[in-house]
């Protein structure tokens, strides 16, 4: 198996899914797409923990680094060792792993709590902006929606995208998690096929200077 490759193809996806997160999170500030309501007093406080920005955003631009860079990581860099350099490669993609699940979780958490609280709203029972659900059961009955008048449909608005931002750090979750094994797995085995000090079967430079 292919440490590298895998670990490739896993910051290729989570570079859609980054991008997925920020623009979610950045529809969130503007409720229908109206920009008179992105203040603190009328969005929900999930909005301003900025889960689809920061966790599931900003900090996978590490992973997705890491994780594309460690194929053409050089192997040979520990004294000629030809197992040395992919298993710091391996071991440094599990830290950088925890990063992007760390990030993800975060995500997913705020999400899921934002589902929870519901939206912040001029509700028609108030003349303010309040938290008009307070345990989640408006998520199975609609018809409880009609409390809200203000922003416009920034219940739908609220859930989709939320729901949208809970599945995205899920997926990422896994995607790192499994980089978190798939590392785990190189490390032990120090994969390493890349260099031609290590590949070719000749010994190192150095090696050989010290004979002459």
């Amino acid at each position: 198996m292919c440490y590298g490759k895998c670990a490739r193809c896993l910051g290729i996806a989570l570079i859609p899914l980054a991008l997925t997160s920020i623009i979610l999170n950045t529809l969130l500030f503007f409720p229908n797409g109206e920009t008179g309501y992105n203040t603190p007093e009328k969005l929900a406080h999930t909005v301003w923990c900025f889960g689809g920005i920061l966790g599931s955003g900003l900090l996978m631009v590490f992973p997705i680094l890491v994780f594309m860079g460690m194929e053409n990581n050089d192997c040979c860099g520990c004294c000629g060792n030809e197992s040395c350099g992919k298993r710091f490669a391996n071991f440094s993609s599990i830290i950088f792993a925890g990063i992007g699940v760390a990030g993800a979780t975060y995500c997913f958490i705020i999400s899921a709590v934002a589902l929870n609280e519901g939206p912040k709203c001029h509700a028609s029972t108030n003349d303010t902006y309040i938290y008009p659900f307070a345990d989640g059961d408006y998520l199975s009955d609609h018809s409880m929606w009609d409390k809200c008048v203000k922003p416009p449909n920034i219940v739908t608005w609220h859930v989709t995208l939320f729901a949208l931002l809970l599945v995205t750090s899920g997926v990422q979750l896994i995607l790192c998690g499994i980089q978190v094994v798939n590392g785990l797995i190189g490390f032990i085995c120090g994969e390493c096929s890349c260099c031609s000090c290590c590949g070719s079967g000749n010994p190192p430079h150095y090696f050989i200077l010290s004979f002459s």
